[in-house]
């Protein structure tokens, strides 16, 4: 009995480390920023770790990180995210902005890696009891209960389920918060999720784009 009870803790906790990932929508106007900066009239915010369980693992493993930025725009004029303003590290050097689709389909979860839960559904639960026989002999039997064909199929469809659900959750996140070609309106303030090739997480800064051609007022 102890074995079966070592064995059962054992699978148990390999089931839970295996188990698919929830998502949280994330809530970009009410959360804490850890980075700020102020450069040419422009307010930018910044948090990294916003991801976590097999999204945050998915980060390391992709050298991805999602940030969350926060832009507000004290100048006299509109200006557009990616145009007329740009990412860069502290140093100045400019730090190229991934297509969200493509932070998604790096950092998604993956619902057909579920499946090997499949292989559960032969497993069976043998117990042993004793009965006493009408000419007094004690005789062992053992019974076998099916429980493979409840836990295969049960666990592989709710992990893919909530696999899939939480992907839903993390793709609506990127496409709403989607901040790239953004019009970041003067006055106002706005919110991103930005996904960089990164492995560190490197002091950031949101500064003017020198290098785009200036209008000329005739």
């Amino acid at each position: 009995m102890n074995f079966f009870k070592t064995l059962l803790i054992i699978l148990s906790i390999i089931l839970l480390e295996s188990c698919a990932s929830g998502y949280k929508t994330l809530e970009l106007n009410s959360m804490r920023y850890l980075g700020t900066n102020v450069t040419d009239s422009i307010k930018f915010d910044y948090r990294y770790n916003l991801l976590s369980k097999k999204y945050a693992k998915k980060e390391i493993k992709k050298g991805i990180k999602v940030i969350a930025v926060k832009i507000t725009n004290n100048s006299s004029k509109d200006l557009v995210f990616g145009e007329d303003v740009k990412l860069t590290q502290a140093n100045g050097n400019e730090i190229y902005v991934m297509d969200n689709e493509y932070v998604y389909k790096s950092l998604k979860q993956s619902p057909a890696s579920y499946l090997w839960y499949l292989f559960l559904t032969p497993l069976n639960l043998y117990t042993t009891s004793t009965e006493t026989t009408s000419n007094g002999y004690t005789r062992e039997n053992t019974n076998s209960i099916p429980i493979g064909l409840a836990i295969g199929p049960g666990l592989t469809g709710g992990n893919m389920i909530a696999a899939s659900s939480a992907n839903k959750k993390f793709k609506q996140d990127l496409l709403t918060y989607s901040i790239n070609g953004t019009v970041l309106k003067k006055g106002e303030t706005t919110y991103g999720l930005v996904g960089i090739e990164s492995k560190y997480k490197n002091a950031l800064k949101l500064i003017l784009n020198s290098s785009k051609p200036q209008e000329v007022n005739n």
